[in-house]
Parts: structure tokens; C-alpha cells; sequence
């Protein structure tokens, strides 16, 4: 019999590592295969060369998810698709935040420019319906489409779904709900941008070749912990008053992608 093939494909910053690292590996009666087994095709072998029927693999795309899709369509076009979605103010904040915690200067606005179409993330990189339909017409099923705020507020009903999805059971005392770490806080970041802005542009970009963009990310995580460390140690009277995300911003994008939220709670 041709080998079930179940994929989670993210969005990033909806709980994947979560799912990746407590969830899914205790899932009964099906093969996972983590994250670090995607790059190259390295999923594909380990698959052909088992003796299990039912695999699990699971990664999380963000820009990249129509190239990725059509990546893993090429080889499996018969998968079935798992994506979880958060709602988009909140997602793109949270992508925000990670940006800035890596080191980069710009402001929310500079990041995502609803007004104008000119940010680092485009317009379109936020609409999640036309994900939804492209991924149907990929692989001829409609994938399981999963919100972060459930993950949040009801886990087990969130995995429950998953579990169904795939046909499989799980032990609830296995999986650790608690959170692993608590996000950085507003003063640590602010003061992570600005001393990003210091620096020139040469040193924010990163290679496009894949192991030199890894040690490039791995040389600069002393710089980066220590500098959001040393944020906490700093009074806050001495940090601008200005936050990090508007909530001005923050409400522009909602209303601008209220339609396609809609859309997709009712898909």
C-alpha cells in the first residue's frame, strides 16, 4: 500500500516548536519525523527506507509556504496538510518582535507598511485565505486549519483535533503544557533596537548560502543574549516612553486584513 503522509507546515510563530518538541512526538501510532530531517529532501529517504506505513512531518513556513508546498507536492502530492493560523496583528507582531530580537533596527511601521506597500514583509505575505485555497489545489484535500488562540486557551482540544485529523491516540499526561520561556520583554527589546541602529546595514544582512547564514546567526548569539541582558540591568526612566509596536499600528492591521480572518474562520 503507497505510505500516509500527514504534514504540518507551520504558520512559524503559532506554537510549532511546541508541537515539534512536546506533541508530536508522543503521538501513538504513526512515524514523526522532526524538523532538522526537512532540508534536502532528507524526510523523502528516511520514508522510503522504513518499514512504517503513517508518517508525520512537520516544519514551519512563513514567506517561504508556496514554494515549500509545491517542494513537498513534487514528492508527495497526496499529503495531508496541517496549518495553524493566529490571527494577523498578532502574528506579525510576534514576527516583529523575533526581528527585532535578532538584531535588526527598523521600526513596526518600516516592517510592514500597510499604508504604502513599501515594508520588509509585503502586503501580500499576510494573506492566509489564498494559502488556504493554494495548499487545497496542491494536494486535493482540504487541509485541517487550526487557530493559535486555541492552542493557547485549550490545548487538549487542539491536539484532540490533530490527533483526529490523522488517526492516531495520545497519552495527556505525557505532553508538558507549561511554557518553556516567557517572551523578552518590551524595555529589553527597545533597547536591542537601538543598539541595532548603531551598527551598519552591512552587518544585519545575512548570507543566502545556508551553512554560512547558520554560523553566521550562531557568531553573533553572544552579542545578542548579552545585550538583552544587560537591558534588564538599565533603569527604566532611561528608556523613551515611546512602545515598541503602536497600538495605532497594530489596529490598522487588523481592520486591513479583517476580511480574509473572516474568511478563513468560516473555511
Amino acid at each position: 500500500m503507497p505510505k500516509q503522509v500527514f504534514f504540518h507546515v507551520g504558520l512559524g510563530k503559532t506554537g510549532s516548536i511546541f508541537l515539534q518538541y512536546r506533541v508530536f512526538p508522543k503521538l501513538q501510532g504513526i512515524k514523526y519525523i522532526q524538523r532538522t530531517n526537512y532540508r534536502d529532501f532528507k524526510y523523502v529517504k528516511l520514508i522510503e527506507n522504513s518499514s512504517d506505513q503513517r508518517f508525520l512531518i512537520s516544519n514551519g513556513f512563513d514567506r517561504q509556504l508556496e514554494k515549500e508546498a509545491n517542494n513537498i507536492a513534487s514528492k508527495y502530492p497526496q499529503a495531508r496538510i496541517i496549518i495553524v493560523l493566529r490571527r494577523h496583528d498578532s502574528w506579525i507582531a510576534s514576527q516583529y518582535r523575533r526581528y527585532v530580537k535578532n538584531g535588526y533596527p527598523k521600526t513596526f511601521e518600516e516592517f510592514i507598511d500597510i499604508e504604502n506597500d513599501k515594508g520588509d514583509w509585503e502586503q501580500k505575505d499576510l494573506y492566509f485565505y489564498p494559502k488556504l485555497i493554494m495548499l487545497k489545489e496542491l494536494f486535493g484535500s482540504r487541509p485541517l486549519v487550526l487557530f493559535h488562540d486555541e492552542l493557547v486557551n485549550n490545548p487538549h482540544i487542539f491536539i484532540e483535533k490533530i490527533c483526529a485529523f490523522i488517526g492516531v491516540d495520545y497519552d495527556i499526561e505525557s505532553i508538558n503544557l507549561k511554557r518553556k520561556h516567557t517572551s523578552y520583554s518590551e524595555k529589553q527589546l527597545k533597547v536591542r533596537r537601538q543598539l541595532s541602529a548603531k551598527k551598519s546595514r552591512s552587518q544585519s544582512v545575512l548570507s543566502k548560502k545556508y551553512w554560512v547564514r547558520r554560523i553566521q546567526v550562531f557568531m553573533r548569539m553572544p552579542e545578542r543574549y548579552l545585550s538583552l541582558f544587560v537591558a534588564n540591568l538599565i533603569p527604566s526612566k532611561w528608556i523613551s516612553d515611546e512602545p515598541l509596536i503602536s497600538k495605532e499600528s497594530v489596529r490598522k492591521v487588523r481592520a486591513f486584513y479583517e476580511e480574509d480572518w473572516q474568511k478563513c474562520q468560516e473555511y
